[in-house]
Formats: structure tokens, sequence, C-alpha cells
């Protein structure tokens, strides 16, 4: 159990995913852990996740209250709010950021003094905790600080870590990735019924064809390629499907489409510089 005190600033989405994995996994009592954000309607969620968890719409209180202060806020307005916070935060408080493109140097820089900082990206699948999350320190953070980072995001998911020149390329793979994933399934979804299936039961056969081969691959930990090969048989369904899908350039289209989001990030991130 975590003894540390959790302010979430941000009641979006993703910071409302977090909280959540951390009560459901017990990491931390309500009363650790308090939402900031400016809306009532996220605050009234907030207070019904759990008696006893506490809400502001102060980003001020939130981060003189907690050791550990989580920025679920879109990059651009994470200046602002570090400037807001700045007078309160010490060094003996860890700052773990959410948003695309912003370096830990930026945060580190705008804090001042030398706080402890994680970078993280993870997907909105923590909604569901299948998220998978990339984190990263910054330069005054330590192991502690990561174990940290580490046990929150796994309460929603997965996690690995990588060296900070690579976060981009991470948001541009995964933490886009379900938007990818959506767009296929969708595209799935219209073929069925095209091919005379209603929706509701190409909804159904689509998106468990997608759990059922991320699980094959999973489990079995065989390279795509090959259980590729497992289903195309000599003159079968499976070969003339990838034929034209080789043919309108499908792994092209992702691999563009995960470079020119990741290509994104690194300009957000230019766009936080002085």
């Amino acid at each position: 159990m975590n003894s540390k005190k959790i302010a979430i600033i941000g009641g979006g989405n993703m910071g409302m995913a977090l909280a959540s994995g951390i009560l459901q996994t017990k990491w931390a009592d309500p009363e650790r852990i308090m939402i900031a954000d400016p809306l009532k309607e996220r605050i009234d969620k907030a207070k019904g996740m759990a008696r006893g968890i506490k809400t502001s719409h102060s980003n001020v209180d939130a981060a003189n209250w907690a050791d550990v202060v989580l920025l679920s806020v879109k990059p651009q307005i994470m200046a602002h709010v570090l400037e807001e916070i700045r007078p309160v935060m010490k060094d003996a408080k860890l700052v773990i950021s959410v948003a695309a493109g912003v370096t830990t140097g930026f945060i580190e820089k705008k804090l001042g003094g030398k706080v402890p900082v994680i970078r993280a990206m993870p997907n909105i699948a923590a909604i569901v905790r299948e998220a998978a999350t990339a984190i990263c320190p910054g330069k005054y953070s330590n192991e502690e600080h990561l174990g940290i980072a580490r046990h929150i995001f796994e309460s929603v998911g997965i996690v690995v870590d990588v060296e900070e020149d690579l976060m981009d390329a991470v948001t541009g793979l995964s933490g886009t990735g379900p938007m990818y994933v959506f767009q296929i399934l969708e595209g799935l979804s219209d073929a069925g019924v095209k091919v005379g299936l209603s929706r509701d039961t190409a909804n159904v056969l689509a998106i468990q064809t997608l759990i059922g081969s991320s699980k094959l691959i999973k489990d079995t930990k065989e390279h795509p390629a090959k259980l590729k090969d497992l289903v195309t048989s000599p003159g079968g369904t499976a070969i003339s499907a990838l034929h034209s899908l080789e043919r309108n350039g499908l792994k092209a289209l992702l691999i563009d489409a995960v470079e020119v989001a990741s290509k994104r990030s690194s300009e957000l991130g230019s766009q936080r510089k002085e």
C-alpha cells in the first residue's frame, strides 16, 4: 500500500482512468488521492468514484497537498499549469507528466530547483486497464521515483522503460495506436456489412477477431509474419485478401501514420521550448 498523497491535475479521461486504476488495485486509499479540475461536472464525477476521495478546483492547492503530482493536462496548457504550481513545488515532491511531447527538461526548468520528474506516455486503453505505457526519468529522478510511476501505470496496464529520445516514437506508436485500431475495426465492420452481415454481427465478429488475434500473438510470442503464414493456405481466401492488402499498401499506410504522429509529438515539444 502506498503511503504518499497523489494529486491528479486534470480530470479528463486519462486522469480519471489513472485514479480508477489506483483505487481498483488498492495501491492507495481514496483519502490519499485528490483530483483537481476547473469543471464542476468532472469534480462531481470524481467525488462519485470512491468515498473519501478529495477534489479541488485549484491546481495550486492540489500540488501543495500532494507528495506526487500527476499532470494529466494538454501539452498546450502545460507551461501555464507549471507556472501556476511552481511556488508550492518542493524538491521532495515527485512530478509525473503524461503530456505528449513535453520533455522532462522543460518541466524541470519551469519548476526550478531539483524537482524529480518522470515522463510517461500511456494510451486511452487505460480506461479499461489495458494501456501500454512507456516511462522515462528526468535529471533529478531515481529508481524510487520510477518505481512509484511504474505502480501507478501498472494499475492500468503494462509499463516499459525507454530513453527519453524515444518518447515521441512511443507517442506515435502506442500513444496514438488505439486510433489506428479503431479505424481498422470500423473498416472491417463496414466490410462485413458490405458483404451482407448485419452491423451488430459485423461488429461482434470484427472485435473478437482483433482480440483473439492479439492474444494469439501475445501468448505464443510468435512473430506476426509466422502466424500470418499459418492462415494463408495455397489458393485460399487469406492469400487472396493478403494480395489486396499488399497492393493497396496497408503496412506502408500504418508506418506513415506512426511516423507522422511521432513527428507531431516532437513538434508539440518544440513549441514548448523557450
